[in-house]
């Protein structure tokens, strides 16, 4: 039997529209770089090939300008952004005099089970599975004070990945001897290669079944990545951030907080730029020159660098995005994506459907063929036709079809669906 004041999904009045045009914002950066990584091929890709790819004095420019302002600057402001989501769904949860815990661990659940549906069934690169597992370790942090919120970020985000890297790379030698960690570390690079040229030929397949099977396998070996955990912790670090900035209210009292959002913008940006201008400078230095089985120590501590560098520039865009939005004019372009924010989990599997049809080699077969530029044009262009399509299915419904699926397994019933033909102000939001 239900809570008489137990907490239910977000009513369209409810939403702060800058947030959802920000999350529309990070989803297109989001698909972006999963396209230019993962979708097209470009990571499985042997080496020499993937730098002839780049050869060309237009792909070098693009994979610059990739690098410097896209490269996983978008994935940090979306975990930013859920993070968010979280503490304003526990404030609207206590104003109900609600708890939030059990009705954030079923939807924890839902999106776990969703997740990893979507991971071994449609695409590896699934990150739904991974945002739930943490999600599950946010809600220890509900009732910490802000002060030690935001002491476990450093923490969170540089020392223990820090301190995981170092174990990882110093550990086995420790153990083993030098020389047996440097073999041991070749053969696991070795097999890492192997795992990926069998992705790649299982994707340029023609059989779906082959395409998705060799999906699930790769999915499979990536949970034993050594990576993972430092992985979790820099999420968990990020999560923390936007659990902060929803306490404060940051982004839904932008006026109040219009000098904090400069200073933001301003630090961010800018610690942000000469960060992404040294990991570029260092990137085209080495340029054509592997890179050893075993990290040395500059770099492990230039991997911490560029995460410190991904949140700074993430909350640059934020900030701005946020400024920009308080002008009608900004307002009016910026708020176009608001549609794509409010049923983002939707426009996020779809996009992972469309892109193994546009790639894989039971589809059209642009797997490992196709340069950056184009890429990232196909790309835009997909996110623009999600964007016309959000539209148009919200002037109808409350949610995006994901989302409804999302909430009806959460509250244990089928939401309504439909937007009341009595309310056009609200389907016209």
């Amino acid at each position: 039997m239900p809570e008489p004041s137990s907490a239910g999904p977000v009513d369209v009045s409810e939403r702060v529209h800058l947030l959802d045009a920000l999350r529309g914002f990070a989803l297109c950066g989001v698909f972006l770089s999963n396209s230019v990584t993962w979708f097209s091929g470009r990571a499985l890709l042997p080496r020499e090939q993937a730098q002839a790819q780049g050869a060309p004095l237009l792909e070098t420019v693009v994979g610059a300008l990739y690098a410097f302002l896209i490269d996983q600057k978008f994935v940090t402001l979306f975990s930013f952004l859920f993070g968010l989501g979280f503490s304003l769904q526990m404030s609207r949860a206590e104003a109900r005099g609600a708890s939030i815990v059990p009705v954030y661990r079923r939807r924890l659940g839902v999106l776990l089970l969703i997740g990893l549906t979507h991971m071994f069934a449609v695409w590896v690169g699934d990150i739904l599975s991974t945002y739930a597992l943490v999600g599950f370790a946010l809600l220890l942090f509900r009732k910490r004070s802000d002060r030690a919120v935001l002491t476990w970020v450093p923490v969170l985000f540089v020392v223990v990945p820090l301190l995981i890297s170092v174990a990882q790379r110093y550990g086995p030698e420790l153990l083993h001897g030098a020389e047996a960690a440097a073999l041991s570390a070749k053969a696991k690079r070795a097999e890492d290669v192997a795992n990926r040229s069998a992705f790649l030929a299982g994707l340029s397949s023609d059989s779906v079944v082959t395409s998705q099977a060799a999906n699930a396998t790769f999915a499979w070996q990536g949970l034993a990545n050594p990576g993972r955990p430092a992985w979790l912790c820099i999420i968990l670090g990020r999560f923390l951030l936007g659990l902060w900035a929803g306490r404060q209210r940051l982004l839904e009292d932008v006026e109040r907080h219009r000098k904090l959002l400069r200073r933001l913008l301003a630090w961010g940006l800018g610690v942000g730029v000469a960060i992404a201008t040294l990991s570029l400078v260092i990137n085209l230095r080495n340029r054509g020159t592997a890179w050893p089985a075993s990290p040395t120590p500059w770099m492990l501590g230039l991997r911490t660098l560029r995460e410190v560098g991904y949140l700074f520039m993430g909350t640059g865009y934020a900030a701005a995005f946020a400024l920009l939005f308080q002008r009608e004019r900004g307002r009016k372009v910026l708020g176009v994506l608001a549609p794509a924010g409010r049923m983002a989990l939707s426009l996020y599997l779809m996009q992972s459907l469309v892109s193994v049809w546009l790639y894989d080699g039971w589809g059209l077969g642009f797997v490992g063929h196709l340069p950056m530029s184009r890429v990232m044009l196909l790309s835009l262009g997909v996110f623009a036709v999600q964007v016309v399509l959000a539209r148009l299915w919200l002037s109808r419904f409350r949610f995006g079809p994901a989302e409804w699926v999302w909430r009806s397994l959460t509250y244990g019933s089928a939401q309504p669906m439909r937007l009341a033909s009595a309310s056009p102000a609200r389907a016209a939001h």
